[in-house]
């Protein structure tokens, strides 16, 4: 899919004193090691664990909360619009509320699979795919180093190098971008990197 847009910023957008709440109420949650694609820590071996913690290794907490929701989703159909994407969907899954220690990090990924969910308990999702993803950066840019988020855009016309996205570094700054654009998270090197993630579903694309 050519685009014009490879992804779509609002700098400091989020008031830092819902950055602020969103971080305090994720630490009052019991987290979870993070894991990729459809690993359940109830039946995971430590191999398997080992294995996923060399591309991602952090600390999430699930995150279902309107008052969430109402501060992110207006931005997510804005830069749907302002991109020029106009993906339709329809439903936004939890959002994961990640945090980032020193040497934690998420290595190239993307966010969408090939096959939409095959869910029939839950129509929201089922026969959905992944079509935009969201970050903010809950975290002042001073309390960490590292933790850059990156885009490959080698297979593109935007370049051969990996471009580090520092529009967003600012605290309360939320991106959105397609779901199958590759990405990744370096290396936290110093301090705490507290993020809040949200993917968004609509039907296959035509």
């Amino acid at each position: 899919m050519n685009l014009k847009w490879y992804y779509w910023y609002f700098q400091s957008a989020i008031p830092a004193r819902i950055c602020d709440d969103i971080i305090r109420y994720g630490k009052e949650q019991n987290k979870e090691i993070a894991l990729t694609g459809s690993a359940n820590l109830d039946n995971i071996s430590k191999l398997e664990l080992k294995n996923i913690q060399k591309k991602r290794k952090s600390d999430i907490v699930w995150m279902s909360d309107r008052w969430i929701y109402k501060e992110i989703q207006p931005y997510i159909h804005q830069a749907n619009a302002n991109a020029g994407w106009n993906f339709e969907w329809d439903f936004s899954e939890a959002c994961q509320f990640t945090e980032y220690k020193k040497g934690q990090f998420y290595d190239w990924h993307c966010d969408s699979y090939e096959e939409p969910y095959n869910n029939p308990e839950n129509q929201n999702m089922h026969g959905k795919l992944r079509k935009l993803s969201m970050t903010v950066c809950l975290s002042d840019s001073s309390e960490y180093q590292g933790g850059d988020l990156e885009f490959d855009f080698r297979n593109t016309d935007e370049g051969s190098q990996p471009r580090v996205c520092e529009e967003i570094r600012e605290k309360g700054s939320v991106i959105v971008f397609p779901s199958f654009v590759w990405h990744r998270v370096t290396p936290v090197t110093k301090g705490i990197r507290h993020s809040l993630v949200c993917w968004n579903l609509g039907y296959p694309f035509k």
